[in-house]
């Protein structure tokens, strides 16, 4: 039996958890504890706390997933002054091998360990387990990845499609895309600034000033709150989950109204990944918001759009779709990664 170091890196958290490897690719929790990245200076600090609170030989392996990119297995935390190097992560824990991997990286991996109620499956479609895999996953950010079978193993790789560009499909996402480029003086429009938690937010302000439905005082509030914090690092609201929710209650009809948009175009995005790749291997949303919002998704408008692409239609309706629920599928993928080490 072999001990592995998992890890969850972010600006605002940073998640360990102890594992112990059996007969791959069985992998059994010892310890897991989670710690405020910003009451520390590096990681190394923190690992080497969690590491003193068990009783148990170093392990010799170890993964983190890192929410920033990762160049030479260095990388720089998108929100936090760290800076991070394997190889100096390697002498100074005395663990013989370290690797860093990008956060949504992790979550491709991490798709592989889920069990049964780990995920909602949306779309059973035809599976082909020799086929690709495509992640896609919204939150701070739009994360897009896709796995492909290497022998026995997939090998997970990262994807900027995300910041590809947004494409308008109708009237009403025609003003959106105008009402965009003229409020941030800009001269394009990423998917991604409408298929996240920002996305949530200027998808609510864009119909908002259109006045296409009276604003609630209490969501407005909160919404305003947010726009006055704008450009602070760290913010006191977060009306993309209040707007969410409130959908989901189905309390506020601007904010149901909002969401309606979001859902139809992140189900347009995974059908346009899956378009690219033909994933019957499984398209897997993750990311923070889906679980959140799974009556949303849930009520057809996601997967109407992520079909409906004329001819190709037929090739969409078999691709397997899988919302992801379990909000550790990064530690998990960080875990299964360690293990080839």
């Amino acid at each position: 039996m072999t001990l592995i170091l998992a890890g969850d890196i972010g600006g605002t958290k940073t998640i360990l958890r102890l594992m112990e490897e059996s007969e791959p690719p069985l992998l059994r929790t010892i310890y897991e504890k989670r710690y405020r990245s910003g009451d520390f200076p590096d990681l190394v600090p923190i690992v080497q706390q969690f590491l003193g609170a068990v009783n148990t030989p170093i392990p010799p392996k170890a993964c983190f997933a890192i929410a920033g990119p990762v160049v030479n297995n260095t990388a720089k935390l998108t929100n936090l002054a760290w800076f991070l190097d394997a190889e100096r992560l390697q002498q100074q824990l005395n663990i013989a091998s370290v690797s860093l991997i990008n956060d949504f990286t992790a979550v491709g991996y991490g798709v592989l360990g889920l069990e049964a109620q780990d995920f909602y499956t949306l779309q059973p479609g035809k599976l082909n387990p020799e086929a690709p895999i495509a992640v896609i996953g919204a939150g701070t950010g739009l994360g897009q990845g896709f796995l492909i079978k290497q022998g026995k193993f997939y090998q997970a790789f990262p994807s900027e499609g995300g910041h590809a560009d947004f494409a308008p499909r109708r009237e009403l996402e025609f003003q959106l895309l105008k009402y965009l480029l003229d409020k941030h003086d800009i001269q394009r429009v990423s998917v991604e600034r409408v298929v996240s938690g920002l996305g949530i937010v200027s998808i609510y302000q864009f119909l908002r000033d259109r006045k296409i439905t009276d604003e609630s005082p209490d969501i407005a509030e909160i919404v305003r709150t947010w726009e006055q914090e704008a450009g602070k690092q760290e913010k006191s609201v977060d009306p993309g989950a209040v707007i969410g929710t409130a959908a989901v209650q189905g309390r506020d009809r601007l904010c149901e109204q909002t969401m309606q948009l979001f859902v139809e175009a992140y189900g347009a995005e995974a059908g346009n990944l899956a378009l690219k790749l033909l994933p019957y291997g499984g398209l897997y949303v993750a990311g923070g918001i889906a679980p959140k919002i799974l009556p949303l998704i849930q009520n057809g408008e996601f997967l109407f759009n992520f079909t409906h692409k004329g001819r190709m239609r037929p090739l969409l309706e078999e691709i397997p779709i899988h919302v992801v629920i379990n909000q550790q599928v990064g530690l998990i993928g960080a875990a299964i990664y360690a293990s080839r080490l």
